[in-house]
C-alpha cells in the first residue's frame, strides 16, 4: 500500500504531458496542490514536533526497498519548498500566456511536466538518505532545471546557458559521488548513514570540505557561482523564483545535513565557512550594484544573500566548536531562518522583475523608468520586497540578519584575541553588505518605477492580471506576518536546531522572545502611523483633483527624459571605486581635439565577473585543444588502423615494463 504513494505522484505527472490544452494549468495546479498537501501535513507535524524520532517511510517494490526520512531540517525545507513552488506554479499561467501564440502545445507540457519533476527531485533530496537515490534525484533536479532554462531555446545564448548550467552541476555532481564513495570505501555504506561512522575514526575536515564543494556548486558560493547570474535571467521568471527561493538551497541543505554527522575540527571548518561566506556576501552584492539587467541584478543578489547564509552556518559551527551553545543557536538560527525568509523576497522580486519585461519586453533597465504609475501594484510589492531583501523592520529579512548580528556580538565576548577580531570584521563585512543592498536595491527601484521613461518602450498596461498579482500577495503576507510574529516561525527553526545538533534550544528562545517581541511592537506602532497618515491625507485631499506633472525641475522646466539618472551614472561613483575589484571595461570613442563635428557616439560600461571570464577562458582553451584533436579524424581508414597499430605498441611498451 505505500508503494502507492511513491507511484501516484509519478503516474498523476505523466498525465500532465497529455492533458488536453485547456485544462493543462489546472491539471498542473491540481498536481502541485496534491504534492504539497501530501508532504506538507507530515512535515508540520514533525516540525511542530522535532523531539520525536526522525518519520520513515518504506517504499517497498520491484527496485528494492527505498527509504524515505524526514526528520525536522528536512521537514523545514520541505515546506519552504512547497510553498514557492505552489506560488511560481499560480503566477506561471499569467506569465505563459502570451507564449500560447508562439510555442507549440507539447513544448508548454514539457515545460510544466519538467516543473513537476524539478518539484518532485527537490522533495526526494530532502528525503533520501541512501547514496545511490540520493545521487539520483539530485541529478533528476539538474536535468529538469536544465530543461526549465531551456523554455526559450530558439535563443542561442539560452542553449549556451543552460549547456553550461547542466556542466557545472555534473562537476558538483562528481565531487559528491567521490565524497560517498569515500565514505563507502572505509564503513561499508554509500550514503549519509555512513558519515557518523567515518568522521568518529578520521580527520573531519578533509571530507566536508570535499562535500561542501559539491554542494556549494548548487548553492552559488563563489567560485562556484558563475553559472547563477546567466541561468536566472535566461529562465522564465517563475522558473528563475523557485530557482532562487529553493533550489539553490538544497545545496545548502546538503552542507547543514553533513554538517550534523562532523564531530571534530569544528572551529576550522567554521572559520572557513565564515570566510567563504562573507566573500561570497560582499562580491555578490557589489556585483549586483553594478548591473542593468533587472534580473541579473537579482541573481547576483541571490549570490550575496547565499553569502549572509553562509555567515550564520559558519557562525553556528564556530560555537559548535568553542562549545558555546548561544553562539551555535544563534549562528544556525539565524542562517536556516534566512533560508525562509529570502525564499520569500526573492521569489516575489523575480516575479515583479517578470510583470515588468511581460509588460515592457525588456529587462535592461536604462530603457525603463516611470512604471510607477502604469503598474503601481507591481511598483508597490516590487518596493515592498526590496525593503525585505535589505534587512530593514519591520519585514522579515530584519529578523534573521539580526539573529546573525546577534551571534557575532555573543562571539565578541571571547577571551581569544583572534576570535575577537575575526568576529569584528565579519559584523563590518556584514554591515557593509547590508548598506550595499539598500543601495543598489535603491538603484533597481529607483531607476525602473520612478521619473520618465528613458526610451520610446509601450507599456502594456493590461497585462498584469489578478492570477499574477495573487502569489505576490501571498509572499507579500507571510513576510509581513514574520516581520510582525517571528517568533510564531523562529520558535519552531531554533528548536529544530537544538535536535539536530544536540543543544539545548531555551537558552536562546526566552531572551530571542523578549528582544523580538520588542522589536516587533515597534514595527506595528511604525506601520500604523504610516497607515494613520496615509488616511489623514487622502481625506484632507479627497474633495481636490490631482494633478501630475514633470518633476520639479530647479526653474528649468524643459528638461528631457535624458537628463535623468540611468543605472549607470546611478552607480558611477561606486562603479569606479570597486574597478580594481570587478574589473569593468568602458566601451566608448572619446573625442579628440581635432575632431570638430563629433559622430554620434555611444557609451556602454561592461561590467566583469572574473571567476566567470577565467571559466570562459579555460571553456576556450579546451575548445581551441578539441578543434585540434578533430583533425585526427580524416576520414581515411588507413589513419584509423595506424592510430589503432600506435595504441596496440604503447601499450606493449607499457607492458613490458612493467608500467601497468
Amino acid at each position: 500500500m505505500e508503494i502507492l504513494y511513491l507511484i501516484a505522484p509519478v503516474i498523476l505527472s505523466f498525465l500532465i504531458l497529455v492533458v488536453p490544452a485547456r485544462i493543462r494549468f489546472v491539471y498542473s495546479l491540481t498536481f502541485t496542490l496534491f504534492v504539497v498537501i501530501l508532504t506538507s501535513i507530515p512535515a508540520l507535524k514533525v516540525l511542530l514536533n522535532p523531539a520525536n524520532p526522525a518519520f520513515t517511510f518504506i517504499a517497498g517494490g520491484s527496485l528494492g526497498s527505498i527509504a524515505f526520512t524526514l526528520d525536522s531540517l528536512s521537514a523545514f525545507f520541505v515546506l519552504i519548498t512547497n510553498f514557492t513552488v505552489l506560488t511560481g506554479m499560480l503566477y506561471s499561467d499569467g506569465y505563459l500566456r502570451p507564449y500560447q501564440l508562439t510555442k507549440r502545445q507539447e513544448q508548454l507540457s514539457l515545460h510544466y511536466f519538467c516543473y513537476a519533476w524539478l518539484h518532485l527531485s527537490m522533495l526526494a533530496v530532502l528525503l533520501l538518505r541512501d547514496g545511490t537515490a540520493f545521487l539520483i534525484a539530485w541529478e533528476l533536479m539538474a536535468v529538469s532545471s536544465f530543461m526549465l532554462i531551456l523554455f526559450e531555446a530558439e535563443k542561442r545564448s539560452t542553449l549556451k546557458t543552460a549547456v553550461n548550467y547542466l556542466i557545472q552541476m555534473h562537476v558538483g555532481l562528481v565531487m559528491l559521488i567521490i565524497g560517498f564513495l569515500i565514505v563507502e570505501a572505509d564503513t561499508g555504506k554509500f550514503g549519509f548513514d555512513g558519515l557518523r561512522i567515518f568522521f568518529s575514526s578520521h580527520p573531519n575536515a578533509p571530507l566536508f570540505f570535499l562535500f561542501f564543494a559539491g554542494f556549494a556548486v548548487k548553492a552559488g558560493f563563489i567560485p562556484f557561482h558563475t553559472w547563477l547570474p546567466e541561468a536566472h535571467p535566461a529562465a522564465p521568471s517563475h522558473v528563475s523564483g523557485v530557482m532562487s527561493g529553493v533550489m539553490i538551497k538544497m545545496g545548502i541543505y546538503g552542507i547543514v545535513r553533513v554538517l550534523t554527522d562532523v564531530q571534530t575540527d569544528l572551529y576550522v571548518i567554521g572559520i572557513i565557512i565564515t570566510i567563504v561566506g562573507t566573500l561570497t556576501g560582499l562580491y555578490g552584492i557589489m556585483l549586483s550594484v553594478v548591473q542593468t539587467d533587472l534580473k541579473k541584478l537579482l541573481a547576483y543578489s541571490t549570490i550575496e544573500n547565499v553569502g549572509i547564509i553562509g555567515i550564520g552556518i559558519g557562525i553556528g559551527t564556530i560555537g559548535l566548536g568553542l562549545n558555546n551553545h548561544t553562539i551555535a543557536l544563534l549562528g544556525f538560527g539565524g542562517g536556516l531562518f534566512h533560508v525562509l525568509n529570502h525564499s520569500l523576497f526573492k521569489s516575489l522580486l523575480f516575479y515583479g522583475a517578470g510583470s515588468v519585461y511581460k509588460a515592457t519586453h525588456t529587462r535592461n533597465i536604462e530603457q525603463l523608468g516611470g512604471l510607477i504609475h502604469k503598474m503601481p501594484r507591481t511598483a508597490g510589492l516590487f518596493l515592498f520586497g526590496s525593503i525585505a531583501i535589505c534587512a530593514l523592520p519591520p519585514l522579515n529579512g530584519f529578523i534573521s540578519e539580526i539573529l546573525i548580528y546577534y551571534g557575532l556580538f555573543a562571539g565578541l565576548q571571547s577571551a581569544s584575541v583572534f576570535q575577537t577580531l575575526s568576529m569584528m570584521m565579519v559584523i563590518v563585512a556584514l554591515a557593509l553588505i547590508g548598506g550595499l543592498a539598500i543601495f543598489g536595491f535603491s538603484k533597481a527601484f529607483g531607476i525602473t518605477f520612478l521619473g520618465s521613461s528613458r526610451s520610446e518602450i509601450h507599456v502594456e498596461e493590461n497585462v498584469i492580471g489578478g492570477g499574477m498579482l495573487f502569489p505576490k500577495l501571498l509572499i507579500a503576507a507571510l513576510i509581513l506576518l514574520i516581520g510582525f510574529a517571528p517568533m510564531l516561525f523562529l520558535a519552531p527553526v531554533i528548536e529544530m536546531t537544538g535536535i539536530q545538533f544536540h543543544i539545548q534550544s531555551g537558552i536562546v528562545l526566552i531572551p530571542l522572545m523578549n528582544a523580538l517581541t520588542k522589536i516587533s511592537l515597534v514595527g506595528m506602532i511604525l506601520l500604523t502611523v504610516i497607515v494613520v497618515i496615509f488616511i489623514i491625507r487622502r481625506m484632507l485631499h479627497i474633495a481636490e483633483k490631482t494633478e501630475f506633472g514633470a518633476t520639479w525641475g530647479c526653474g528649468y522646466t524643459a528638461a528631457t527624459s535624458r537628463q535623468q539618472y540611468t543605472a549607470s551614472s546611478f552607480a558611477a561613483n561606486f562603479t569606479e571605486l570597486a574597478d580594481p575589484i570587478l574589473g569593468g571595461k568602458d566601451d566608448f570613442r572619446p573625442v579628440h581635439a581635432e575632431e570638430l563635428f563629433p559622430a554620434p557616439r555611444k557609451y556602454f560600461r561592461r561590467t566583469g565577473d572574473v571567476f566567470t571570464t577565467a571559466i570562459n577562458k579555460i571553456t576556450e582553451f579546451s575548445m581551441l585543444g578539441l578543434k585540434k584533436i578533430a583533425r585526427l579524424q580524416t576520414g581515411n581508414i588507413q589513419h584509423y588502423i595506424l592510430y589503432a597499430f600506435i595504441f596496440m605498441l604503447i601499450i606493449f611498451v607499457l607492458l613490458y615494463l612493467n608500467l601497468i
